[in-house]
């Protein structure tokens, strides 16, 4: 579902008109843009029934009207994709600017850095199309969240919390659709968010997996998507924002011939219909063939047409290619950095050893959803751009079911310092191509373990990935000084990843995403997506929100007795500010991410917590700020009970930044509260300002890396702390 057609009197995105050849014509009733919708119902009256039934897939054209075809199908997850036919790369444009993998991005939680990435690849979108090279309709972005961490999907998304993926979803759109400062009339293109409904269907089981969407479910991932499109009472009411409802291409068909929902095709096809659905992309979409005559020509000059201007000279711009660097930067995370082993000095560490069958690799850092990049740059690449370095490949691919170990262990032995990358690529994790563990494929971990045997300095393990790997072996080896989680990371990751290892650039990412050990997995079905833990079966839960596993290191929270949770009616327009210091204690320039969370009573199942708000701060050494975060205690102290009615428990709602917790009573809210006040303290209604200081992870003075109170070691879910 998207945001494209405006219903209820709100102004239509494309008039039909737009899409006709003007100047021959113009004697139509529905060529005449000043009768408003009188238009649509003079050419809907021209149209033959096979004509309209034509419309109803993504590409379709009516030359005896002058309509050429359309290809409603077009992809930009993280920049201009080839997928799905509405763009390519063959023509007067032969590539575009690669961000990373979304899933990267996410790590930034940098807000701004997300509308930046959406407004540049709208920019080279609609340069695209107006050499016809691009639609204007993009289904981006993936807002579902990353229930299991072997979904081959979960590098398309921002990751597990709802709260980051609301706001990534946001600030992306925003960029793509040019809606914040521009003009409000032209929208620069079209975004639409898939899949709003439930979706977290896995490898070979599509038409088997069954869920019940209540106002609970609703609640645990608020943005899903299933075959469930018969269903009008579901979700229509709830969506009064729709713009236009487009199934997955397969979808109508699976309802019938896979789900049994329906008898006849014809059946599941006037469900879907008269549930709603607009659009279904059929699966022989492809390049449309009329770019030349497109919208622009409907009012004279292509070129004073809002964005008209753009052409092939504003795609792969150097200020766009930086910006692809800049966003794998912000998001790579740093998982460990033993005794300040990084960064490298180029003066001290003169030869190094880059092995691993991720190290020179260039398809495999744009992951899926990808189109043609303006150029790559590797690991090995960027690397040997600041010292001299050895390559190895020590396995042939990923798959690693052989490994060149002496080579390897050879090279190893005889440099200054070794970087290792590793990890997955599409063959291992992709849409229909779910992950069957979470080890380090084939003999990765071997190779890994025996280079750092004999390794005569540092060693950094760089792991390249769409999701979560269980690397509990390397954060327990000493030998691994260093380990750095890279996504996939874009045209630029070789770039950035050099820029960490050698001190250019101070990394600052946050897992967006649990990492689990292998033993979650080996009994949990991914055909049961509950989220909510269950004790009396032993179900873990999902993500940091429920999970209840041991082995994730989770703050310890006081537990407190509730009364029973009353309607939240009276409490909305209450709103807790809260306002900290936040310090760099560090030596080194660099950025932060500054997370508020709220662990609910223990009442209705509620998670055990959840992220309320996040804000990125860059500070100088030894630097301060004032962070201060808006709690609504309507929508942010409200859970979903039993029956799908959200509620606000009346106990002690806990808020909580890395070590600090205050603890906040509902009544004792309404009694000091208005409708805005400073965050009180415990028991009294005086305000209060606390120092957070934080260490940035990295410093060259060998002082401690992710300390207790850092932010970054508060990153919910993750196994590796250091």
């Amino acid at each position: 579902m998207s945001y494209l057609r405006q219903t209820r009197g709100n102004r239509a995105l494309f008039s039909v008109s737009t899409l006709l050849l003007k100047t021959l014509l113009a004697g139509y009733g529905f060529c005449n843009t000043g009768l408003k919708a009188k238009p649509v119902a003079d050419l809907v009256g021209r149209l033959t029934l096979e004509e309209k039934i034509g419309f109803l897939v993504s590409k379709a054209t009516v030359s005896r009207l002058g309509i050429p075809d359309y290809n409603w199908w077009s992809e930009a997850l993280h920049g201009v994709s080839d997928v799905g036919g509405g763009s390519n790369f063959t023509g007067p444009v032969p590539g575009a600017t690669s961000f990373p993998q979304v899933i990267l991005t996410a790590a930034s939680f940098n807000i701004s850095l997300f509308q930046a990435i959406g407004k540049v690849v709208s920019t080279e979108a609609r340069a695209m199309y107006n050499v016809g090279a691009a639609g204007l309709t993009f289904w981006s972005p993936n807002v579902n969240i990353f229930r299991d961490p072997r979904w081959g999907r979960g590098q398309e998304t921002p990751g597990e919390d709802p709260t980051l993926t609301s706001k990534y979803a946001v600030a992306y759109v925003k960029g793509l659709q040019g809606t914040d400062g521009g003009d409000p009339n032209s929208l620069k293109v079209a975004a639409c968010c898939k899949h709003y409904t439930p979706m977290m269907l896995i490898t070979g089981k599509r038409p088997s997996l069954h869920f019940q969407l209540t106002g609970k479910k609703k609640e645990n991932v608020c943005i899903l998507r299933i075959f469930v499109i018969g269903h009008t009472k579901t979700f229509l009411p709830s969506l009064c924002w729709i713009r236009y409802i487009v199934s997955d291409c397969d979808s109508v068909e699976v309802m019938y011939a896979s789900q049994h929902y329906t008898k006849t095709p014809e059946e599941a096809m006037a469900k879907s219909m008269l549930a709603g659905l607009d659009l279904n992309c059929d699966h022989f979409t492809g390049q449309h063939a009329m770019g030349a005559v497109k919208a622009g020509f409907f009012n004279g000059d292509p070129k004073k047409q809002p964005y008209g201007n753009l052409g092939p000279q504003d795609v792969c711009t150097a200020d766009n290619q930086e910006l692809a660097r800049e966003a794998a930067r912000q998001g790579i995370v740093l998982l460990k950095n033993s005794n300040g082993s990084l960064p490298f000095s180029p003066s001290v560490i003169k030869t190094l050893a880059v092995i691993g069958p991720n190290a020179n690799v260039t398809d495999t850092m744009i992951g899926n959803y990808h189109g043609v990049p303006c150029k790559y740059t590797t690991p090995l690449q960027g690397l040997v751009e600041t010292v001299s370095a050895t390559y190895q490949l020590g396995c042939p691919n990923v798959a690693c079911t052989e490994a060149d170990i002496d080579s390897a262990t050879s090279l190893a032995a005889s440099a200054d310092a070794v970087v290792l990358v590793m990890g997955t690529d599409l063959s291992i994790e992709r849409e229909d191509h779910d992950r069957v563990d979470l080890l380090l494929p084939g003999k990765q971990q071997q190779l890994v373990t025996e280079v750092a045997k004999v390794a005569k300095g540092p060693v950094v393990l760089v792991i390249m990935s769409g999701g979560g790997l269980d690397i509990t072996f390397a954060k327990n080896d000493q030998k691994i000084a260093s380990i750095m989680w890279v996504g996939f990371p874009g045209q630029a990751g070789g770039l950035a990843i050099a820029d960490i290892i050698f001190g250019r650039y101070n990394p600052s990412g946050n897992l967006p995403m649990t990492w689990y050990p292998q033993s979650y997995v080996e009994n949990l079905p991914m055909s049961n997506m509950n989220m909510r833990s269950d004790n009396s079966t032993g179900y873990p839960g999902r993500t940091y929100r429920f999970y209840s596993g041991e082995t994730v290191q989770e703050p310890s929270l006081p537990n407190f007795k509730v009364p029973i949770s009353g309607p939240i009616g009276p409490y909305c327009g209450k709103v807790v500010e809260v306002q900290l210091r936040v310090k760099n204690a560090g030596n080194r320039e660099g950025s932060h991410t500054v997370f508020l969370f709220m662990t609910p009573p223990a009442v209705h199942r509620s998670p055990v917590k959840h992220l309320l708000a996040f804000e990125k701060v860059r500070l100088g050494k030894k630097e301060k700020t004032v962070v201060r975060f808006t709690v609504d205690v309507c929508k942010d102290l409200s859970v979903v009970d039993e029956t799908g009615k959200r509620k606000i428990a009346l106990g002690e709602h806990v808020l909580h930044v890395g070590n600090l917790k205050y603890s906040l009573n509902i009544a004792h809210i309404l009694k000091t509260i208005a409708q805005s006040s400073v965050f009180p303290a415990q028991d009294d209604d005086t305000t209060k300002e606390e120092d957070f200081t934080f260490t940035m992870a990295v410093q060259p003075d060998g002082e401690a890396v992710l300390e207790a109170k850092d932010l970054a070691s508060h990153v919910d879910g993750i196994v590796l702390k250091d």
